[in-house]
């Protein structure tokens, strides 16, 4: 049985990595030079199974209020003559509601803790390098409103079976040295079982193993379409480099394209409620010996998260639904690198940073998409939105035994048509 896998992110070559450990022969086509190269680029760099929470909660709304009209707001809505942005927007704020809320957590939880122990086996079969840490990720508050909450917080993510420790701000000093100099932290969340790495390096390593083992990738190839006929695909249609139409037959096809997969699905009925939500990073080179955090941060305010990435650090972060435009806006990276100044009030870079926006694939309540589609064979594993990372290797594992016709054996809300 041939798969043709559409998409050559994370979630495209993590599902052609388990098809091909299957046994199924798997072409990748991908638009661009190589793997990794849209969302799963610069990415934060965290696999943070700690995070389960979706930005769709009941507290989002009136956060969202108090954020309006400010040009540096971690969610920034930018309004479009758009009824998917409109309509993603109402579904959002519906997902906000507590049961709603409470129920993507669980599945989130599930799917993160499922996909660490993927992670952890692939690593052990592959011994990929990717600039990983797993010095945990430290989750700061600054403020006693935000930080009251820690506890309940913790409490939630003892309760789905991860490790998390309430930590005042001189332990979070003892945990992190490089935020030493920072006077308005005031506590932080620590959950010493996650990890970060360079999701670029390792999805171009993956890449790698995965032609050894015979998968094909079809790079520089512009998906246009899925050809139907008879109530199946019979195939995708492609444009070759030259710029000539061309078919690429199969047995069975996974959509895996992230914030695109959508418009690939709506000709053939299937409307998915994925919208781009643009995310910026920055990330610094450093010098030997530079105070730059070793634990990965994530500042719970700003919605802002730092990655020791070897000899680079990452910042990242904040949201803005401004439809597919990838335009890096000086002022938003400014903002972030500014942000990362007062977290680490000795930090020196060794180098100019380098800027890069790219588009997050999400839902409203940011459970991605895996599973049947209306037709017998076409599959999606796509709309991971901030979770990519964090959720890649689950993802790609569980789409692979859906397609296998086995029960994928984590609990989540996967599709079934």
């Amino acid at each position: 049985m041939h798969v043709i896998v559409l998409g050559a992110g994370l979630a495209g070559v993590t599902s052609a990595w388990y098809l091909r450990q299957a046994g199924y022969a798997v072409t990748v086509v991908d638009r661009q030079p190589a793997a990794g190269l849209e969302t799963s680029y610069a990415n934060g760099g965290q696999i943070s199974a700690s995070h389960p929470e979706p930005w769709a909660n009941p507290g989002a709304p009136a956060q969202i209020v108090r954020w309006l009209g400010r040009a540096d707001a971690p969610l920034l809505f930018r309004p479009r003559p758009d009824w998917a942005q409109w309509s993603w927007g109402l579904r959002f704020l519906r997902e906000c509601l507590p049961a709603r809320a409470r129920r993507n957590t669980l599945a989130i939880a599930r799917l993160a803790l499922h996909s660490r122990d993927c992670l952890h086996a692939l690593l052990a079969e592959t011994g990929i390098e990717y600039a990983r840490l797993r010095k945990g990720i430290l989750h700061l508050f600054f403020s006693p409103r935000e930080f009251a909450q820690a506890e309940t917080r913790a409490a939630l993510l003892r309760e789905l079976g991860m490790r998390a420790e309430v930590r005042d701000a001189h332990a979070c000093l003892e945990i992190e040295p490089a935020l030493t100099g920072n006077e308005t932290l005031r506590g932080g969340l620590y959950a010493p079982d996650d990890e970060t790495g360079d999701a670029l390096a390792f999805t171009q390593a993956l890449a790698e193993r995965c032609h050894e083992a015979g998968v094909e990738f079809r790079f520089n190839t512009r998906i246009t379409s899925l050809a139907a006929a008879e109530g199946r695909i019979a195939a995708v249609t492609i444009q070759e480099e030259d710029g000539s139409a061309a078919q690429i037959g199969g047995d069975a096809f996974l959509l895996a394209l992230g914030s695109y997969s959508a418009a690939l699905a709506r000709p053939l009925g299937d409307r998915l409620p994925i919208y781009p939500v643009k995310g910026y990073s920055v990330t610094l080179p450093l010098a030997d010996g530079a105070a730059a955090p070793c634990v990965s941060i994530t500042d719970e305010s700003r919605r802002i998260v730092c990655s020791r990435l070897g000899d680079r650090l990452r910042v990242a972060g904040t949201a803005e639904l401004t439809g597919f435009d990838t335009a890096i806006d000086p002022d938003r990276c400014a903002a972030i690198l500014r942000r990362a100044r007062q977290l680490f009030p000795r930090l020196e870079p060794a180098g100019d940073a380098a800027y890069w926006a790219g588009l997050r694939p999400a839902t409203p309540g940011n459970v991605p998409i895996i599973g049947r589609s209306r037709l017998p064979n076409l599959f999606y594993n796509t709309g991971h939105g901030t979770l990519g990372w964090t959720l890649a290797c689950g993802s790609g594992q569980t789409i692979a035994a859906i397609i296998d016709g086995r029960q994928p054996d984590v609990a989540f809300p996967f599709r079934t048509r």
